[in-house]
């Protein structure tokens, strides 16, 4: 399984996929799909813009992925490891200049919290958002070597936590990192759905005390364990919806009116599937089809380029693409790094 993952070259398929349904996705963002289809032509022959430009999403991405980093080598990653240097990046993406590209309130609220040393993170996050700015950015934890199914679930609820606090939010960035993870060892699509509903049945009512701390105490549950359910069943709610528009939905249709328009954590994680999986050998047009979606297209199809990366590894993706995308340096130096 783990030579499989090394030939294909899963991380830099993962976040070059990423990157490019979030550049193909940015100019398509806020628009119906009459209007998209009118302004770029059939969605089918969508081509990348020029320049290729990225969103919060991948920068986001890259900023966690730059954490894992730097605390992966400082020794076993957990939470005092990827604090420290999470925050760092977080608050770095937000004093940046480039940090321009229309990022989400919840995420600038909660950096600029993040900014004073002396205040918890806990007191920065933004207990009461599950917004899809949680999930577009965990991809690198699905595909970073090395990590127990407790350290990826962990630090992927972490770097949730440090923005978006909802368990919702929470729940749908460790489905999202799990998900990526099967698809980066081998799993089966057709039996993706399936695996992503029991593992959110398992965690239902595990709450990951060792790296989210006092987190749930912000909310208005009784207990840490009611917490977090109300995440795991709103994530298993939609994997339901999900499993029925894998057999119903058209291709042809906007994803987001079988599975929600994306802008909240569960819908992100459930249109870019479903957008995957309606094309599965067919990468570019799951980019496109999530890109040309009346709802937070770039978030969903960067999601959907994670999951078509994964599973197909790096030559998924055209070099005449690849090669153009925005931060391509960046991208490839951390996937080269976890593939090897």
């Amino acid at each position: 399984m783990t030579s499989t993952t090394d030939q294909k070259r899963a991380a830099t398929g993962a976040l070059t996929g990423l990157a490019l349904g979030d550049a193909l996705g940015y100019p398509t963002e806020f628009h119906d799909v009459p209007t998209i289809i009118d302004r770029y032509g059939p969605w089918r022959r969508m081509q990348l813009p020029t320049p290729a430009l990225v969103t919060d999403d991948t920068q986001m991405t890259l900023a966690l992925g730059k954490a894992l980093r730097t605390a992966m080598g400082r020794g076993v990653l957990g939470r005092e490891q990827l604090e420290g240097p999470l925050r760092a990046e977080f608050v770095a993406w937000y004093e940046s200049p480039e940090n321009n590209r229309a990022p989400g309130n919840t995420c600038l609220r909660a950096c600029s919290l993040l900014k004073n040393e002396d205040r918890p993170w806990q007191d920065a996050s933004q207990i009461g958002s599950k917004g899809c700015g949680a999930n577009m950015r965990v991809a690198p934890l699905g595909v970073v070597p090395g990590l127990s199914d407790d350290q990826r679930a962990g630090a992927a609820q972490l770097q949730s936590a440090l923005t978006h606090g909802h368990p919702t939010a929470l729940a749908a960035s460790d489905l999202t990192a799990h998900a990526v993870y099967l698809l980066a060892q081998g799993t089966d699509p057709a039996e993706l759905v399936g695996a992503l509903r029991a593992y959110a049945v398992d965690n239902r009512s595990r709450y990951h005390e060792e790296w989210l701390g006092d987190l749930w105490t912000r909310s208005q549950d009784p207990d840490p364990e009611r917490f977090v359910a109300r995440g795991w069943d709103e994530c298993v709610a939609i994997l339901d919806r999900l499993a029925d528009a894998v057999r119903t939905a058209s291709p042809e249709t906007d994803p987001c009116l079988a599975t929600g328009a994306g802008w909240i954590a569960e819908e992100a994680l459930a249109t870019g599937l479903l957008s995957f999986l309606m094309f599965v050998d067919e990468p570019l047009t799951a980019l496109r089809r999530a890109a040309c979606s009346s709802g937070d297209s770039d978030s969903i199809a960067c999601l959907a380029g994670a999951f078509a990366g994964a599973h197909l590894g790096a030559d998924a993706w055209p070099t005449e693409w690849a090669d153009r995308i925005e931060y391509q340096g960046d991208l490839v130096t951390l996937g080269a790094l976890w593939d090897a």
